[in-house]
Order: C-alpha cells, then structure tokens, then sequence
C-alpha cells in the first residue's frame, strides 16, 4: 500500500456528513486500497457503545476472525457479498463511535508517528485472533470493549500505514489475551451455557 494523500478519517467523515442514504459498497469503493482497514473499524466500533455491543460481538468477531484470515493470506481486497455491500449503514451510531475512538488517538498524539508500510500476514493473524476474543461470551468488565479498541487501533494503523499503532495495538492484544486467560473458567461456562442456549 502507498501512503495516503488524504487522510481517510477525514474522508469517512465527509461520507458520513452528506446527505440522504450511505451504503456499505460506497465506503468500500472511497477505501480503495484500505478495504482492509475500513472494514476492521466498521465491524469493530459499535462494540465500543456500551448497551450497542450487545448481540454484536459474536458477529462481528467472526467476520474479523474471516477478514484477517484473507488479509494474512494476501487477497488485495477482502471479498464482501454484494447483498451486504448494499446494505445502508447507521451513520449517527458510526459517527458516535468513531468520535469517541478518534478522541483517543489525539489524546495520546499518536497521529504524528510514521507512515511506513505494514506486513499484512502479521497484521491479518492479529486481526483474526483479536476478533475471535472479540467473538467470545466472556462475562467480565469491558469484554467487549477492550478487543474492539483493539482491532479499531489495528484498523486505524492499516488506514494510515502507522507501525506505531499496530505495535501498541500489539501489546495491548497480548494484554488482552493475558486478561482472558485468567478468567479461563468464566470464559468456559459463559461458552457452554451459550452453546446449550442455541442448541435447545
């Protein structure tokens, strides 16, 4: 990927401002060659809203889980159903959850940091290991939350080429993954009650 003459946030914003309809196809076709990135960050920012998440990580996680596993395996663009490319957006609930997340970076200015090509099969195995947390019924403060900040840096640095953010997005996934694994025995039986739930 070549860096970006204009930087997408301020794109996706012009998008979301304008009026009348916003499909999903014409977020893909402004991406361009951030496909990729695009959609880590629309998957993953209405887990950011608490109450919004609810229902949503499960499915979102497992088109992260998909999407990573197609980045890490070199497609240059994800493939998307044409039906779901179709499908209008909730552009206030966007908007919402990207302020909050955009609010995060310039607190930390991190939006100075160089531009500097990404190694996509790295990039790809976070991505799909950090939605499969996403994905999973885990009944602890910020569950949620805490992958989905994740894989919105992580989408961030592929929109913006930043090895910066993908090195503290790094850290914080092993953080993450440390949290879960010392609430190994909640994860499980949240897991097997969910699984009991959808086969009765």
């Amino acid at each position: 990927m070549n860096p970006i003459s204009k930087p997408f946030f301020v794109a996706l914003h012009e998008l979301l401002d304008a009026e009348g309809e916003t499909t999903l196809g014409e977020l893909l076709d402004a991406a361009g060659e951030q496909t990729y990135g695009l959609l880590v960050l629309l998957l993953s920012l209405p887990n950011l809203v608490p109450g919004l998440n609810i229902g949503l990580a499960p499915v979102g996680g497992a088109g992260l889980i998909a999407l990573g596993a197609q980045l890490a395996w070199g497609r240059p663009h994800p493939w998307v159903p044409r039906r779901i490319q179709a499908q209008p957006i909730h552009k206030g609930r966007i908007k919402d959850a990207l302020a909050r997340f955009e609010a995060q970076i310039r607190r930390f200015r991190w939006s100075g940091s160089i531009q500097r090509p990404l190694s996509h099969r790295w990039m790809g195995a976070a991505i799909s290991w950090t939605g499969f947390l996403l994905a999973l019924p885990v009944p602890l403060p910020f569950g949620n939350q805490l992958p989905a900040a994740i894989l919105c840096l992580l989408g961030a640095a592929l929109l913006e080429e930043r090895p910066a953010w993908a090195w503290i997005g790094a850290v914080a996934m092993a953080g993450n993954t440390l949290y879960f694994a010392l609430s190994f025995d909640l994860i499980l039986h949240a897991s097997l009650r969910a699984f009991h739930v959808l086969v009765k």
